[in-house]
């Protein structure tokens, strides 16, 4: 069966009781919190700084702070002392990473939501890293990721993730899929790995549609969809496919008071976006997986593009049907042809 993108669908109206596309609510129930869109900025260095973590925490929406700053530590304790509504930060699996953990208990610091954020997260380090901060940070909700199989879903979700982030080499400025010949186009993969049940209370662990259905296990583990979104519209897409939150970069990058620097080309506003393994963000000529790119600016603030896509998002709950997130799952798509 072929592996579809979001380019590769179109999705198929229902019949609508919603009077007004303003009666939607495109709020979500993310990991046992209330957000106001089910839609993240991407944990990159040029789409989310500390401004607008802050911006985005205090305005009801979810976000998760990257690791490329020079000490985690110090911004995670300036979240605390300004009380931010939620604290969600990035770390690695490195020494650096683990001593973080240590010291966030140590000095009984908040810290809700952490993403444990690496390249090939179905790996050993990861298994070792959640289970470090599940023992130090028995309270905070662990997101891990990359990751696009549902055997890696259900691996990580078993070691203990409350939440997976799922999409490889799909992201515009990511060049994995070429430099290393793996990836899994965004749509198939959240398919595949929306559809992970578990029931970690009985210890016990399910990884197929079949034996999902066989159990009558209800509990899915909440995945995050990464990378490839180009439009509004590729949202609702992901949704339908089954995620529970979508990430998007260069959506934000775009944005007039993103962190990405400002370029002027042909007197028109660009910004310039680039990827978490670009040199651009490591710095060093080693294991470059990603590249800079220079895209137009969308002329929106971060607000305004919020609320541009809570608007595309209640139009498009409208063409499904309903009025809350829900309606997502009862949607059909044809392939393009």
């Amino acid at each position: 069966m072929k592996a579809l993108k979001y380019s590769d669908i179109s999705l198929v109206p229902n019949y609508s009781t919603c009077e007004t596309r303003a009666a939607c609510d495109p709020s979500v129930n993310f990991l046992g919190t209330k957000f106001l869109l089910p839609v993240i900025p991407a944990n990159m260095k040029s789409v989310i700084n500390l401004e607008i973590a802050r911006w985005m925490s205090s305005h009801g929406y979810f976000y998760i702070m990257h690791r490329f700053v020079d000490d985690i530590f110090e911004n995670i304790k300036k979240a605390n002392h300004e009380s931010w509504h939620t604290i969600s930060f990035s770390c690695g699996v490195k020494t650096e990473d683990i001593n973080l953990v240590k010291k966030i208990k140590e000095t009984k610091l908040k810290i809700d939501f952490l993403t444990i954020d690496i390249a090939h997260g179905h790996c050993l380090q990861m298994r070792k890293m959640i289970e470090h901060v599940k023992h130090f940070l028995p309270s905070t909700k662990i997101i891990a990721g990359n990751v696009s199989t549902s055997n890696a879903v259900a691996d990580l979700s078993s070691w203990g993730a409350d939440a997976v982030k799922v999409g490889i080499g799909q992201g515009s400025p990511c060049t994995t899929k070429d430099k290393t010949g793996f990836t899994m186009p965004m749509f198939s993969c959240v398919q595949q790995c929306s559809k992970v049940s578990s029931s970690r209370e009985d210890g016990f662990m399910v990884s197929s549609a079949s034996d999902i259905e066989a159990l009558d296990i209800p509990e899915k583990i909440p995945v995050i969809a990464d990378g490839g979104i180009k439009f509004n519209g590729d949202i609702a897409k992901a949704l339908v496919a089954g995620a529970t939150m979508v990430m998007a970069g260069n959506l934000f990058a775009a944005c007039t008071d993103s962190p990405a620097a400002d370029l002027a080309i042909d007197n028109q506003n660009h910004k310039v976006y680039f990827g978490s393994a670009s040199f651009e963000n490591k710095g060093v000529l080693k294991n470059i997986e990603g590249k800079l790119t220079k895209i137009p600016s969308n002329d929106l603030t971060y607000g305004e593009k919020i609320n541009e896509i809570t608007e595309d998002l209640q139009s498009s709950m409208s063409y499904a049907g309903g009025d809350s997130l829900s309606c997502f799952s009862n949607v059909t798509y044809h392939e393009q042809i």
